[in-house]
């Protein structure tokens, strides 16, 4: 994982076709302490999600669609991106990011 990445202030994680998780960075491995943190790297994310968000993320993968949502969870709000990823144009799982946000947040409409 490249530096700018492994430091980055928001949760990135990576995982195969499969759910296997190939990577994470500082943030996530934070995030997700409570679950293993990097102990979580080469096992599979999705035994890690209650049956609903489960069968969401094998639907995902499966169809490779993206996905995006806010959730709010120990009085925090996170936004999070779901996307597969593709390498030389095959597809290679999926990526999610995260971050929290404000309660507000500003809409701009540009031009």
């Amino acid at each position: 994982m490249n530096t700018w990445m492994r430091e980055l202030p928001a949760e990135v994680m990576i995982c195969d076709p499969q759910g296997i998780v190939l990577a994470m960075n500082t943030a996530a491995e934070a995030l997700f302490a409570s679950d293993g943190g990097a102990d979580l790297l080469g096992t599979n994310l999705l035994e890690c999600h209650p049956q609903e968000s489960r069968a969401k993320l094998e639907e995902m993968m499966a169809g490779q669609t993206p996905n995006a949502l806010f959730n709010r969870e120990n009085g925090e709000k996170r936004f999070f991106f779901q996307s597969p990823w593709y390498r030389d144009g095959q597809y290679a799982g999926f990526i999610e990011i995260s971050f929290p946000v404000p309660e507000q947040i500003p809409h701009f409409k540009r031009g």
